[in-house]
């Protein structure tokens, strides 16, 4: 029974993760780095599947072995995130809305400059370099 529940939360933490690719409010690395820790948990093959994916390598393999994202990718979800929330605070303009809204742009500020570690773009280079030879 146990390793059906972790199986059924991985594959919540991994759809999660690739519609956060799309949505920039939903934060894909962690919700991929907890799908691939609850597949390693529970199915073997599942766990091979997601380390094979492209949006693991793109976005998981960087962030582990850099311990961090570069300044100028923080800025960049931060910029979209913030657009998307204000249009949606434009559109929908109840105070519980915004409420909702500023916390969670407070929270991605949080995030993006306190808890996640920066690192050099120039290290983000050299993996991608890595990985191509």
């Amino acid at each position: 029974m146990k390793r059906y529940l972790l199986l059924v939360c991985a594959w919540i933490a991994c759809i999660a993760g690739f519609i956060g690719v799309f949505v920039p409010v939903l934060p894909t690395t962690p919700f991929l780095l907890l799908a691939t820790f609850l597949f390693a948990k529970s199915s073997p093959r599942c766990h091979a599947w997601i380390m094979s994916t492209g949006i693991y390598k793109k976005y998981v393999i960087p962030f582990k072995e850099n311990g961090g994202i570069p300044a100028s990718v923080k800025v960049r979800i931060l910029a979209v995130s913030y657009v998307l929330m204000g249009i949606s605070a434009l559109l929908v303009q109840r105070w519980y809305i915004w409420l909702v809204l500023g916390l969670v742009a407070l929270w991605l500020l949080y995030l993006m400059c306190i808890r996640i570690p920066t690192t050099s773009l120039e290290q983000l280079e050299l993996l991608r370099q890595k990985e191509a030879d």
